[in-house]
Parts: C-alpha cells; structure tokens; sequence
C-alpha cells in the first residue's frame, strides 16, 4: 500500500526535525554551555555522511564474505563496465565503478534479512559516533587554546576540508557523482521504510535530548557555563579549561556525526555538494539563536519553527511564482534571513531565553529556604 503524500510530506518533516535538532543540541552544548564559537558544523555531520556512504556497503560485503548467502552473487556491473560480478570479493573491489549493481543486490538480501540490516545500522552509527570524535579532536587541536573570533576562522576552515576531499576524492563517496547507499530498511517494504527511518531519527534525537538535559543540570554543566562566563575564574580554581573545550568540542562532534550518519541512510545516497556550510552549519546556528541560547529547550523550539517553516515555504512556493518579483528558489532563504533579522533586532535572547542553573531541585530549595526562615535567631 502506496503512502500517500500529505504523508511522506509529514514523515520527510519529522526526519529532518530530528537531524537538526540532534546537531543543534550538539551546537547548543558547545556554543550554548561552553562559549565555543563551532562554524565548522558541517564538518563532522558531513563526516558522519561519508561514513554511511563508504561503510555499510563494504561491511555487509565484508559480513557476507564470512557467512555467505545461500543465493549464488550475480551482480549486473552495468552497461559500461561490461561485466557480470560473481564473487563477493570482486564486488568489493568494484564497490565504487559498480555500485548501483552492488547496492541493488544487498538490497535484495537485505529485504529478507532483518537481523543482518539492523546489524549493519548499528555498526554505522556507532562509527559514525567514533569517528565524528576524532574529526573533533583533530580540528580541535590546532585552535583549542585561541578565543573568539581566532578559534570561530579556524573551525570554519576545518569544515571546509572534508566536503572538498569528498567532492574529489572519487573511492570515498564517488566524488563529482556521489554514491548509492544499500537500504538497510528495505525489510520495512516499499515506502513504509521512511516510516522505520523517521522512528529511527526520532528516537536517537529523544534520547541525544535527553543527555544534554542530564548534563546541563548536572555539577558538569555548571562547570560548562562558568567557563562560557569566566575562564580567568576557572583556571584560578583549578578547573584545566583547555581540556574541557576540547572534550566538549569531541562529545559535540560525535553527536552531529551520528545525525550526518542518520541523514544519509534516510536519503539512501550521499554526494559531497549536499553537506555545505549554509545547510549544515550556517542554519543550525540560525535555529539555536531563534530558540535561545544554553537553553535545549529553546534549541527544540527554534529546530521545531525552522524546519517546518522551511519545508512549508518550499512545499508551497511554486504557488507564489507569479507573485513574488523574484525567482522563487531564494524565497525560504530570504524570508528565514529577514526571520533571524528581526530576532536579533527584538528580541536577541530567542523565543525561550536562558534560565539560571540551579544547584539543587526547586523543592529542595523551596524546603531549605522556608526552614531558613522558620529557624529562631540566637
């Protein structure tokens, strides 16, 4: 039964609210808690892309080599290569210059095998994770100890350097063509796998929420906002605040990484020109000071008004074409720019501005300060 298109209009909004609200939780801990100016986002989420692109392939390739499928390999390499693939072991040479035949055939395996698909899921985000932190250590390094406006121009060049490598390095992801990425959903059924897709994203962005929310109240998170405050006062109490910028900025990293990740096995395909600085660094940045600052939930509300203001702009714009004295293809980015305009004019703390952080529970406080005042004086 074919979906329809309200539908998978609805779930493609959902998906994209969880990717971005996992990369703006990421950012809100990173800028929001600790002060660290990241604009090179896109650095780690494209990480986590060309992970999902180049590893879930070659690792059910990989898989298959040790438990081999009952079904003899014969894969179509296509009219240009000429050639028919029979062993898993050529496939995984050819993974690259073959790879719509060699996606097609794990996906027909895949379709009947669930315990293998969610196998291959796992193990991708799980290195998508590991490998966004070290994308985060390495970009770190270099600029960790600089401040401001210094370490803001060196993470904006790191994120740079990915997407270029991708975009030229053809065995990563196929370079100017992009890569196919099997359907590690194809067992859910035709387009009921955007249903499994979109529960997956959801669910890795609650439980990503719910562990900046952990932090934040936790005696970590007010050691976080005193450095954003004050690093001098820090230091003089002991606290090595190099070293928690740089564990801030690997944590951060290997959460975008995983919604990198997550986006692209939703998409099923990744090409380097996708993952630039406006999508991935640019408009998180615009959701986070929408929603408010060191605050999560601002960062849902401000991820939540973005993306489904976005998607409705281009859902329907095609309708103001003879309206709007411009292309349409600019309307999203002017009106979501003339948006963080007037934000930032009228009311720069966002829609939900920053709380203080408290050390102990409300009612804890609440019962310490009534027995305060009850207490006799000597």
């Amino acid at each position: 039964m074919a979906l329809p298109l309200e539908a998978l209009f609805l779930f493609d909004v959902a998906a994209l609210l969880g990717v971005y609200l996992i990369i703006t939780v990421s950012l809100n801990i990173e800028y929001g808690y600790t002060g660290i100016p990241h604009f090179g986002k896109v650095l780690t989420v494209a990480g986590g892309a060309f992970l999902a692109g180049a590893l879930p392939g070659r690792l059910g390739l990989l898989i298959l080599q040790i438990f081999p499928p009952s079904e003899a390999v014969r894969i179509d390499c296509g009219v240009a290569a000429g050639r028919v693939i029979t062993s898993i072991d050529e496939a995984l040479n050819l993974y690259i210059p073959c790879n719509v035949g060699v996606v097609d055939w794990l996906n027909r395996f895949l379709a009947s095998n669930i315990g293998f698909a969610l196998t291959v899921i796992l193990a991708t985000l799980i290195a998508a994770g590991l490998f966004g932190a070290f994308l985060g250590f390495i970009s770190s390094y270099p600029g960790i100890r600089l401040r401001g406006d210094y370490l803001a121009m060196v993470l904006l060049a790191m994120g740079e350097i990915l997407r270029i490598i991708g975009y030229n390095y053809e065995p990563l992801v196929g370079g100017t063509l992009g890569i196919s990425l099997p359907n590690v959903f194809a067992w859910a059924g035709g387009e009921f796998r955007f249903i499994v897709a979109t529960a997956l994203i959801l669910l890795v962005a609650l439980g990503v929420y719910l562990y900046a929310e952990l932090l934040v109240r936790s005696p970590l998170g007010r050691l976080l906002r005193a450095v954003r405050d004050n690093e001098v006062t820090a230091e003089s109490l002991g606290k090595d605040v190099t070293s928690l910028r740089m564990k801030t900025l690997v944590v951060g990293s290997a959460i975008s990484a995983i919604a990198g990740c997550l986006y692209a096995l939703y998409t099923g395909g990744v090409i380097a020109t996708t993952y630039n600085r406006v999508s991935w660094t640019f408009w998180p940045w615009v959701m986070v000071i929408m929603g408010g600052t060191a605050n999560n939930v601002g960062a849902l509300a401000g991820t939540s008004a973005f993306v489904v203001f976005r998607q409705l702009i281009i859902f329907y714009k095609d309708r103001l074409a003879g309206i709007v004295p411009f292309n349409v293809v600019w309307l999203d980015t002017l009106i979501l720019g003339l948006v963080l305009i007037v934000i930032l004019l009228y009311r720069p703390e966002g829609i939900i501005p920053e709380k203080p952080s408290l050390t102990l529970r409300r009612e804890k406080l609440l019962k310490l300060i009534s027995a305060s005042e009850t207490k006799p004086r000597e």
